[in-house]
C-alpha cells in the first residue's frame, strides 16, 4: 500500500513553503513569483534527493550484501552523476532551452525514484541514482540561470535565493519523509526513494507551463516579439517604451558578443575567476565536509548518541532559518555585504572550534558547528548561486553557470574524500585551522575584488566588470 501519510506530509511542507515565500515580497507580479518557485523546486528535489539516501545505505548494504569498497561506490553514485551533470548541463541550457532544460530535470529525478525504489540490484540502483545524480548537476546549472534572467534587478536576489532555500528545505522533508516511512517494514527503503517521485512529477507538470527565458529568446533566437510578451508579464508596471529599451539593450549586448562567442577568452577572465573562487572559497570552508561527518566530529566530543539528532535536526534547522534570513537580505544589503559577513562568522566559528578541539573544551564545539551552519547560509549559501548567474553576458552565461557548479561540486566530491582521512592524520583542531585559513584568504578576497551586483541589470554587471562596451543603460 502506498504510504499515504508521507506523501500528505510532504505535499502539506511545500504548500507551507510556498505561502511563507509569497509573504516575502507582497507587492511582486503573481506570474513572476510562480515562475520563479517553479523554477526554485529544481532546488528542492536536490536536496531531497541528496540527503533521502541516508534513510536507506544500511538496509541497501545488507541487502545485497556490499563489500565496502562497492558499497561506497553506489552511495556515491549520484555525487558523481552531479558531477557529470554539472559540468555538461550548460550545452542543453543554451541549446534546447531553458524551459525544456528545466522540463528535463524534472523527467530525470522521476525516472531515478522510480528505478531506485524498484531496483533488484545494486547496479540497476547505481544507474539509477547516477540519472539522479545528473539531474541534481543540471539543476545547479539551468534554475538558478532561468531565475535570474526574467526577474528585475531589484528582485532578482531574493529570487534566485530561493534556490538555495528550496535545497534546504528539501534536506529537511526528506528527513522528516524518512523517519515516517522507516518504520513501515523491510521495504521501507524503497518507499523513502521512490516517494520523491511525487515532488518531481509536480514539477516536472509545472515546467510545462513557464515561460522561455526573454534573454535566451533574444540572444539564441533572435524572436524579440516573444521576449517583448514575457517581459510585459513580468514588468506590468513598467512602460512600453522601457520594455522596448530593454529589449534593445539586451539585443545590442547579443551583437556585441558575436566577436567573443568563445568562453575561455581574456574579456571575460573576471566573471571566470569570480565563478571559480565563489565556488571554491564554498567547499574550502569545509561545509560538505561537516555536514557529512558531523556524526563523527561530535563523537570526538564525546556526544556519542546525540550526534544523530544533532545533525539531522539542530543542524537542519539552523540552515534553513539563516538561509531564509539570507534571502530577506540579499536584496538589502547586497550580496558582497553578505559575504562579508559570512566570511567573519566562518573565521569566529571555526577559529574558536580549532581552539576548542586544542584545549578540549568540547562542551562549545555543537555552539561552535551551528554558529558555522549560520554564518555559511546567511553568506555563501545564500550567495553562491546568485551571483554566478549574473555576472557573464547572455550567451556565456550558462557556460559561466556550469563552470562555477563544476567548481563546487568536484572540490565537494574531493574533500568529502579526503576529510576522514584528514582528520585521522592530523588533530581536529589543525583541521579546522585550516579551514580558518582559507576563509580568511575568502575575507581577503572577497573585500578587495569581489564587486556588489545588488539592483543592477545583467546587462549594465557586463559594463561594470568591463567585459561589455559603454551604451545606454536601463
Amino acid at each position: 500500500m502506498w504510504p499515504f501519510p508521507a506523501s500528505v506530509v510532504e505535499l502539506r511542507m511545500m504548500a507551507g513553503f510556498l505561502s511563507l515565500i509569497s509573504r516575502l515580497d507582497a507587492p511582486m507580479p503573481s506570474r513572476l513569483l510562480r515562475w520563479s518557485l517553479t523554477s526554485a523546486l529544481a532546488g528542492f528535489l536536490f536536496g531531497f534527493d541528496t540527503v533521502v539516501i541516508s534513510g536507506a545505505e544500511s538496509t541497501i548494504q545488507s541487502l545485497w550484501s556490499l563489500g565496502d569498497g562497492q558499497h561506497g561506490l553506489a552511495m556515491s553514485m549520484a555525487l558523481w552523476g552531479t558531477v557529470l551533470g554539472s559540468l555538461c548541463g550548460g550545452w542543453p541550457t543554451d541549446r534546447f532551452g531553458r524551459k525544456a532544460t528545466l522540463l528535463w530535470i524534472g523527467i530525470f529525478y522521476l525516472v531515478s525514484a522510480i528505478w531506485s525504489g524498484l531496483a533488484t540490484d545494486v547496479y540497476s540502483f547505481m544507474v539509477a541514482r547516477f540519472i539522479g545524480g545528473l539531474g541534481v548537476g543540471i539543476s545547479t546549472v539551468a534554475a538558478p540561470l532561468y531565475i535570474s534572467e526574467i526577474a528585475p534587478a531589484d528582485r532578482r536576489g531574493r529570487l534566485a535565493g530561493m534556490f538555495q532555500f528550496n535545497i534546504v528545505f528539501g534536506i529537511l522533508v526528506a528527513f522528516a519523509s524518512n523517519a515516517l516511512l522507516g518504520p513501515i517494514g523491510e521495504n521501507a527503503w524503497r518507499w523513502m526513494l521512490g516517494v520523491e517521485a511525487i515532488p518531481a512529477l509536480i514539477f516536472s507538470i509545472l515546467c510545462i507551463g513557464l515561460p522561455e527565458s526573454p534573454r535566451w529568446l533574444i540572444s539564441r533566437r533572435g524572436d524579440e516579439e516573444e521576449a517583448t510578451r514575457i517581459f510585459r508579464l513580468v514588468s506590468p508596471e513598467a512602460s512600453s517604451q522601457e520594455i522596448a529599451d530593454r529589449v534593445q539593450q539586451i539585443h545590442q549586448a547579443a551583437e556585441e558578443s558575436d566577436s567573443s562567442e568563445r568562453f575561455w577568452t581574456m574579456r571575460l577572465r573576471v566573471p571566470i575567476m569570480l565563478a571559480f573562487l565563489v565556488a571554491f572559497f564554498n567547499q574550502l570552508s569545509g561545509i560538505n565536509a561537516i555536514l557529512y561527518f558531523a556524526p563523527r566530529i561530535f563523537e570526538m566530543t564525546g556526544l556519542g548518541q546525540e550526534a544523530a539528532l544533532l545533525q539531522s535536526i539542530g543542524i537542519g534547522v539552523t540552515n534553513l532559518i539563516f538561509t531564509f534570513l539570507g534571502l530577506w537580505l540579499i536584496d538589502r544589503l547586497g550580496r558582497r555585504t553578505l559575504l562579508l559577513i559570512g566570511s567573519v562568522g566562518y573565521i569566529a566559528s571555526l577559529g574558536t572550534c580549532a581552539w576548542a578541539f586544542q584545549s578540549e573544551n568540547f562542551g562549545i564545539v555543537p555552539t561552535c558547528i551551528f554558529a558555522f551552519i549560520a554564518a555559511h547560509a546567511i553568506g555563501q549559501g545564500a550567495v553562491i548561486w546568485v551571483l554566478i548567474s549574473e555576472i557573464f553576458p547572455n550567451k556565456q552565461r550558462a557556460a559561466g553557470q556550469s563552470l562555477g557548479s563544476f567548481t563546487h561540486w568536484i572540490f565537494a566530491a574531493i574533500l568529502t574524500s579526503v576529510f576522514p582521512a584528514m582528520v585521522g592524520a592530523f588533530a581536529p583542531s589543525h583541521v579546522f585551522l585550516f579551514f580558518c585559513g582559507m576563509m580568511v584568504l575568502q575575507l581577503i578576497w572577497v573585500w578587495f575584488f569581489v564587486p556588489e551586483t545588488k539592483g543592477v541589470a545583467l546587462e549594465d554587471i557586463e559594463k561594470k566588470l568591463g567585459i561589455a562596451p559603454a551604451g545606454k543603460s536601463l
